[in-house]
């Protein structure tokens, strides 16, 4: 019985969604990497990782903030987000995305990811 009680909870654990956090409070003097270094590292899992993509990244708030893409310690690209704004931002392999605080202010933000079409 003992053993049934024990199968029947591991296989309904193994159906239960990972879930990764997408929402993020920048404060105002930290810089967030949300992908391109690794597990462990990494903000967010980018489940398009290896390939080409985009990332969506929402504004939550009314405070500004910049998506900083990176590769080899270059910067690539800088994009400022308003208040309420929504950024689709093409992301390659080997880079990195980072957000970025642009006032004294906390801000908020979502990331996800999206494959691009063949």
């Amino acid at each position: 019985m003992k053993h049934l009680w024990i199968t029947c909870a591991l296989l309904c654990l193994g159906h239960i969604p990972l879930q990764a956090q997408t929402e993020f409070e920048l404060d105002p003097n930290q810089s967030m990497l949300m992908y391109g270094k690794g597990p462990g590292q990494d903000g967010t899992i980018n489940p398009y990782a290896g390939e080409d993509c985009y990332a969506i990244v929402k504004n939550l708030g009314e405070v500004a903030f910049s998506i900083r893409i990176q590769q080899k310690g270059e910067i690539v690209q800088t994009i400022s987000i308003k208040g309420m704004e929504t950024k689709k931002v093409k992301l390659l392999v080997g880079q990195e995305l980072y957000l970025d605080p642009e006032t004294d202010q906390m801000a908020r933000a979502s990331v996800g990811y999206e494959k691009i079409p063949l």
